[in-house]
């Protein structure tokens, strides 16, 4: 389907339910994509952090997308991450994820090497150049050292070569930057601007952000799609109110223990987690080298989605 300019809502980044081998264990995929359309989200978002991109093969990443592209069915759009080192290998990634039917590709800066702002913003324009679909950058500093800077994002927005922006940067002053910035850009239009924090959802909406990508609507998609739409509304105090019930519920991420696991296995492990312990997806392994939850981290997993109403 055509990418909506710009996207709005709920845009969940799907996680990658795996069998106890590592294999892609495509009907849990498939149940967990029933269960967020369910809760009513306006797209998908596969093989971005949250999904475990860089740990799954080439052959998995494909797998995943012909997988879900082919369950939606067109009814909703399809995101997917390109994520890669260097230039030449994300374009593999973007042919491979379009001809599997992605509506759009999720891009991330060059990384391992050092880049200049020069060499980022020629990365997207050769990227745009060979896409056949939208292009939405990923700003993720955390994973490539680089931030993306708003008047860069600005600059290929106005050229046409970027689509929109997921901004997982955490600074929430230079996404308005953004927001305002494509506001009030005469050349700059239908740009999508999506936060990817799971709690800020309601601080970015009310700067502008078209939507939202966060991991934890895996687990709770109604309540995201709940809080998009009192935000929407108008409806300050229940919309603050169910932010914090999802603030509460993202305190699963730090079950963990950080002597022996890092931050990415314990998120990640706690979002499979909850979405075994609810039935959805049949196991809670997560890909290599990831160290697994232990079972009394899982029962606080499960002690937050009591809490939250979910179990």
């Amino acid at each position: 389907m055509t990418l909506p300019a710009p996207l709005t809502g709920v845009v969940p980044p799907v996680c990658t339910p795996l069998t106890p081998d590592r294999e892609v264990d495509v009907p849990s995929l498939l149940r967990l994509v029933d269960h967020l359309v369910a809760g009513g989200v306006h797209g998908l978002f596969v093989l971005g952090t949250t999904s475990e991109a860089a740990y799954l093969t080439d052959r998995q990443r494909r797998l995943v997308v012909e997988s879900v592209t082919a369950h939606v069915g067109g009814h909703l759009p399809v995101l997917a991450g390109a994520i890669d080192m260097s230039t030449p290998r994300v374009l593999d990634h973007v042919r491979q994820v379009t001809a599997a039917g992605a509506d759009a590709v999720v891009v991330i800066s060059p990384f391992y090497s050092r880049t200049h702002p020069a060499e980022i913003a020629r990365h997207y324009r050769l990227v745009a150049a060979a896409s056949p679909v939208p292009v939405l950058a990923y700003d993720l500093p955390v994973a490539v050292h680089t931030k993306l800077a708003a008047e860069l994002v600005l600059e290929l927005a106005a050229d046409g070569v970027l689509a929109g922006l997921k901004d997982s940067s955490g600074d929430l002053a230079g996404f308005r930057a953004v927001v305002t910035g494509a506001r009030d850009h005469p050349g700059i239009t239908g740009f999508s601007a999506l936060t990817g924090s799971e709690l800020i959802v309601d601080a970015a909406l009310a700067v502008g952000a078209d939507g939202a990508v966060p991991g934890l609507a895996n687990v709770d998609p109604h309540g995201y799609v709940r809080l998009d739409a009192l935000c929407r509304s108008g409806d300050r105090e229940r919309a603050r109110a169910e932010q914090e019930r999802l603030c509460a519920l993202f305190g699963m991420v730090s079950v963990g223990d950080p002597a022996r696991m890092g931050a990415g296995s314990s998120a990640i492990g706690a979002f499979k987690a909850a979405l075994h312990l609810r039935g959805v997806i049949d196991c809670p392994a997560t890909a290599e080298p990831q160290v697994p939850l232990s079972p009394d981290e899982v029962r606080r997993v499960a002690k937050f989605l009591t809490g939250a109403g979910l179990l």
